[in-house]
Parts: structure tokens; C-alpha cells; sequence
């Protein structure tokens, strides 16, 4: 009761945040002009319209999700102690891992808004065009939902980073640090690493193996392989076939990106001292 009850208030005040809604009229701002050029030459090569937007959202939300992410969660206990409101706070009866799990799911909850409404416009000016087919709906959902997951798994970091540090300054530069590492810097080092081996030490496995290890590439290749309505148009398809691991599996990963962060965030917070 107490982890919904502070949800709800984080809820309540990133809702009055003007920061929030600027977030998500740029997500929708976006989506919308992702969607109204990339359904634009669908109908003279006979493409799936919402497939080839799932896409382009897909690579949108690799990038963005997790910097809005990350800005909402960098400072959910660092920002508590600067404004010395933590001690107050947990002056009450409420547990330490109830605040983190709390302040967690009230973030989650105000991304997750923000991505519905965003990309539910880019949904909505597509749901009376022709030659869309059930299994790009199916796609669509999909990639909405693990845009969420992938928010979560953000949030959760950005928690960690919070627990760890005493000034809002270091949390933030941390946040940005971790952006750049999963978002720019990972995929770019493995790249190097495996035009450097050649392929003598790294197989297929051990590169999915790799890829595991950065929710954004989780992310990416679930939403790119999974469904075949969009694998075809992401360049995933085909006789070399990326989809090597199940899809099921990209889930539980992603899942466990945002539980792994949260508990070492729990702990973190349990050894941090008021």
C-alpha cells in the first residue's frame, strides 16, 4: 500500500510537470512525422504501412525512451536528500525499498503515458488507411509495451544512480553517461571488437550473448525480428536470419533489465546513509 500510495504521488506530481507534457507532445510530434513520411511511398511499392512505422518508432524509441527516462528517475532520492525531504519522508512509517520501488513505478507510470499517447497518435492517423494486416496491429502493441519495458529499464538504472551518489549534479552526469554507454558507445565498442576478432573468438553465440547485455539491443532486436510483418521491412528477414533466440527470451531479459537495476538500487539504499 505504501509503494502505490508514493506511485500515485510521483504520478500526480510529474503530471503537473510541464517537463512531462513537453515530453510527450514531442513523442507524439515525432511519431506523427515518422508515420506520415515513412506510410507516404507504402502505397506504390505495396508495403504494410504500420509496419514500416514500427520501424521507424522502434529506432525513435531506442534513442529517446531512455534519455526521458533517465532524466525522470536521475534525482528520485539524491534530489529527496538535497531538498531534505528523505529523512522527513522516511520519518514515516514506510520502508526504504518502498520508496525505491515506489518513486520506480510512479515514473514508469508517467512514461508510459507519455509513450500511449505519442505513439497511439501515430496509431491513430494510420487505423483507417488500407493494407494494413492484424499481425502489424499485433507488431504495433508490441513495440508500445516493450517501449514501456525499455523506459523501465531506464528508470530503474537511473534509480541506481540516485541511490549511489550524494549530489544531483553527479546523478545527472551519471544518467548521461549511462545513456551514452547503451545507447551510442556499446554497439559501437562491439562493432570494433568483432571486425578486430574476425570471427576467431566470437561466434554467434557468444555475439548474442553480447547483444543481451544492453536493453536498448534487446529492445531493438525483439521488435525487429519477432513478428514477421516487420522483420521483412527492417532488413531482419531472410536466409541469414537474426531472429537466432526466441522472441519469449528477449521479454524475460528485458524483464530482468529492470529488476536486476531495482534490487541493486533496494540495496544500495539500504547502505546509504541519511
Amino acid at each position: 500500500m505504501n509503494t502505490l500510495t508514493l506511485a500515485a504521488q510521483e504520478l500526480r506530481v510529474g503530471l503537473r510537470n510541464r517537463w512531462v507534457l513537453a515530453t510527450t507532445l514531442l513523442l507524439a510530434a515525432l511519431a506523427l512525422s515518422l508515420t506520415l513520411l515513412g506510410s507516404a511511398p507504402t502505397g506504390v511499392v505495396k508495403a504494410d504501412p504500420l509496419a514500416v512505422v514500427v520501424v521507424s518508432l522502434a529506432s525513435l524509441t531506442i534513442f529517446l525512451v531512455p534519455l526521458i527516462a533517465l532524466l525522470l528517475s536521475f534525482d528520485a532520492i539524491v534530489g529527496e536528500h538535497e531538498r531534505g525531504t528523505l529523512m522527513l519522508l522516511l520519518s514515516y512509517p514506510v520502508a526504504r525499498w518502498e520508496v525505491v520501488l515506489g518513486k520506480a513505478l510512479g515514473q514508469t507510470a508517467i512514461l508510459a503515458i507519455a509513450t500511449v499517447i505519442g505513439y497511439g497518435a501515430a496509431a491513430a492517423v494510420l487505423w483507417s488507411q488500407p493494407g494494413i494486416g492484424q499481425a502489424a496491429w499485433g507488431a504495433f502493441t508490441m513495440m508500445v509495451l516493450t517501449s514501456i519495458m525499455l523506459g523501465a529499464s531506464f528508470v530503474a538504472m537511473g534509480c541506481l544512480a540516485s541511490t549511489l551518489v550524494r549530489e544531483r549534479a553527479t546523478a545527472a552526469g551519471l544518467a548521461v553517461g549511462v545513456w551514452l554507454f547503451f545507447v551510442l558507445i556499446y554497439d559501437t565498442a562491439l562493432l570494433g571488437a568483432l571486425v578486430a576478432d574476425q570471427g576467431r573468438t566470437v561466434g554467434r553465440r557468444g555475439l548474442d550473448v553480447l547483444l543481451l547485455l544492453n536493453p536498448a539491443d534487446v529492445y531493438r532486436l525483439f521488435n525487429t525480428t519477432a513478428s514477421e510483418a516487420v522483420s521483412v521491412y527492417s532488413g531482419m528477414a531472410g536466409p541469414g536470419d537474426a531472429a537466432a533466440l526466441p522472441a519469449p527470451l528477449y521479454l524475460v531479459v528485458l524483464l530482468a533489465w529492470i529488476v536486476v537495476p531495482l534490487v541493486l538500487a533496494i540495496l544500495a539504499f539500504h547502505r546509504r546513509p541519511l
